[in-house]
């Protein structure tokens, strides 16, 4: 009986391939791990695997993606801040009629 390592070896060549910065294609898992691109698309579980690690990379933030998303937050933060102290002071002009 032989153990079929495939699955790890892919799993193994996408992090490292994530964990480097680089994107996961087939073609590179194929040339990490040394098994076809045929293999890799033909076997259900290797191809799930990879397609999970890809759609992992392309929705990996990155810096950049952070920085810009923090400074959208902290200006839809304030906005909100300023509406908030709007509605504060309506309500307390309405209270006071």
């Amino acid at each position: 009986m032989t153990t079929d390592h495939r699955p790890q070896y892919v799993e193994d060549a996408c992090a490292a391939l994530l964990a480097d910065g680089h994107c996961v294609t087939f073609d590179a898992v194929a040339a990490h791990t040394g098994i076809g691109r045929a293999t890799l698309y033909r076997r259900r579980d290797l191809r799930a695997i990879v397609e999970d690690h890809r759609s992992r990379g392309r929705h990996a933030p990155d810096l950049t993606g952070i920085s810009a998303d923090l400074t959208h937050l902290r200006t839809a933060l304030e906005e909100l801040a300023t509406k908030v102290r709007r509605h504060e002071e309506e309500l307390r002009r309405l209270r006071r009629t």
